[in-house]
Order: structure tokens, then sequence, then C-alpha cells
């Protein structure tokens, strides 16, 4: 394949019009072409930033679209799983936004879909494109900080909007879904390694977990990670060790947190700052996606990986403490 590959959008999501419409349009060999929305409003949002964008009133017109190699799913994280499997039938390459499910099975239909077809389907799960994930794993497993005894990982941010979808139990929402794979994904990615003896408590508030606090073990170290939907904006995971410490300080959300950074600090009292000021995940995360299907490369998140992140997610349900 030499010519872009031209992707479609299903749905008018506020996140793909601000964010992954735009990393499409600015990646290399990637075109954004298509659009799936019934509204005008919304789809003008989308159609000033590609100019020629074709719109289609419905999803299955654009999965029927000949033109279309790709499709980015950013819709209800209940609707993930049939609209990424409709995709693929369709012949689409697919990238879904995360969680790309909410059941192991389902995660395993999916891998099955993927061998059958040959196409491409994964997580849209960003962390791993960005540079400074990359710098940590290698600290990490290369032992840069001795070994490693604990992670601390907070992620909260405050949600007033009750009608919002995070908050609405049919549609797949509450915190531990919705950002629990950065969390917990993120210390799988680290450390190479599956949480144990996972223990958690949850603050529930009309069906959905608004608040929850989880404890593992990867290996000899211990986690502790607290999440929140009722808390002021805070992305901080610190990775502690016999040798020292190295602490992200916009883990999740560079840019429109603050600026990404790494400080490494050894026992020796040396330190290190690394920033990363022009880094951008999500165009990488297309790009690596462009690489997979022109090129035959590996993705860095296989649905293997986001298999994993599920079952963590699951023993942390499982493991919810009275």
């Amino acid at each position: 394949m030499t010519d872009p590959i031209r992707w479609g959008v299903l749905g008018a999501a506020n996140f793909a019009r601000t964010t992954m419409a735009p990393a499409i349009h600015d990646a290399e060999n990637a075109v954004f072409a298509a659009l799936a929305s019934s509204s005008p409003e919304k789809a003008a949002g989308f159609a000033a930033l590609a100019p020629g964008l074709r719109i289609h009133d419905s999803y299955d017109a654009l999965l029927a679209d000949p033109d279309i190699d790709a499709v980015y799913v950013p819709l209800p994280n209940a609707l993930h799983v049939d609209w990424t499997e409709k995709a693929a039938r369709a012949g689409k390459h697919v990238l879904t936004e995360k969680p790309i499910a909410m059941k192991l099975d389902e995660i395993d239909r999916l891998i099955a879909l993927r061998d059958e077809t040959g196409l491409l389907i994964a997580e849209a799960y960003m962390i791993p494109h960005h540079p400074q994930w990359q710098m940590v794993r290698d600290l990490v497993q290369g032992g840069e900080i001795g070994e490693l005894l604990h992670i601390d990982g907070y992620f909260t941010f405050r949600l007033t909007d009750t009608g919002n979808i995070r908050m609405r139990p049919e549609t797949g929402g509450g915190v531990t879904r919705d950002i629990g794979v950065y969390t917990l994904g993120s210390a799988r990615l680290v450390t190479g390694q599956e949480p144990e003896n996972v223990q958690s408590r949850f603050g529930w508030q009309n069906g959905v977990d608004v608040s929850a606090r989880i404890w593992a073990n990867f290996g000899g170290a211990t986690c502790s990670i607290y999440m929140s939907m009722e808390a002021p904006n805070r992305q901080v995971v610190t990775y502690h060790g016999t040798g020292g410490f190295i602490e992200l300080v916009a883990p999740f959300n560079p840019v429109v947190h603050r600026e990404a950074s790494v400080r490494i600090v050894r026992a020796d009292g040396e330190e290190r700052l690394h920033r990363f000021p022009s880094a951008r995940q999500y165009v990488n995360q297309v790009e690596a996606f462009g690489r997979t299907i022109r090129e035959g490369a590996d993705y860095p998140v296989p649905l293997e990986f986001s298999r994993g992140t599920q079952a963590a997610l699951e023993a942390a349900f499982a493991g919810e403490m009275a």
C-alpha cells in the first residue's frame, strides 16, 4: 500500500472533534476522509478541519464506503464491541476508544475476529505511544532505580454534568472503566507483570463508581491507585525503588493537563529531568497504526495487552472490600 490510509470516524463525539480527528489529520500517511453523523451542526466542526470531508448520515453508510480503509470508534463504552465487529466485518481496520470491551470474552471475540480477517483491530490506548512512558518502562526494567518497591498512581478530575455518559451505568460509565486502563494499564506496561492480590474500595453513586481505590502487587512491588470523578484535576505516577524514584507529572493527558516530564531522583542525590514539550501521543498512535497496516510492523498495544488490562479491571471489581 502506497496511498495514505483513509480514515472514517463513527460519530461526532466531542473528543473525536477536539483530539482524534486532528491527530488523524496531522499524522503522516493518513487522511481524515469521512465522518458518520446525522447532525449537520456537529459535522460542521469536523468539516472545518478537513475541507472535502465526506459526511455520511449513518454509521452503516460510512462502513459501506469503499474508499475508507480504517475506522475510529469513539462511541459510548457499551457500543464499542458491536461497532468494532461491524466495522471489521465491513473490511475496515478498527481503532476503538478505550475500553474496547467490558468483558474478557468480548475481547476474546475480537481477537478471534482479528485473526480471522487479518485486519488490525486495536484499542485506542495512547500512552504507550508517548516517549515518556517508553523511557520510564526502559528505566524501571533496566534497573535505573534498583529493585522496584512501590507504585503510586493518582488520576482525578471533577465531573459536574450528571448527564455525562461516564455517570450512566447503561452506557458503561464509572471511573474505573473510564480511566482504570491508564492507571492499572500503565503499571502493567512499565513492569511487564500482571497484578496479584488485588483489593479495592469504590464510591458508588446512582449505579456507577465515582471513585476507586485499588491495591495490588506487581511482582515484589506494591501498588496503590486512587481515581475519582469528584476531585480536582490531578495526575501523578511515581515508581519507587531501592535506588531512587521516577515521577511523571502529566502521565495521561500531557499538554491538556500540563507539560509531560519525567523526574529521576537517585538515592545518591543525582537528579535528572526530561521534558517532552512537543510529543503528540495521539498522532504517534495513528502513525503506529498505519505502519502496522502498511508495513506489517508489530502494533505496540495488541488486543492481548488490552485483554490483560481488562482482567486487571475485573479483578479490581471482584476484590471490592466491605
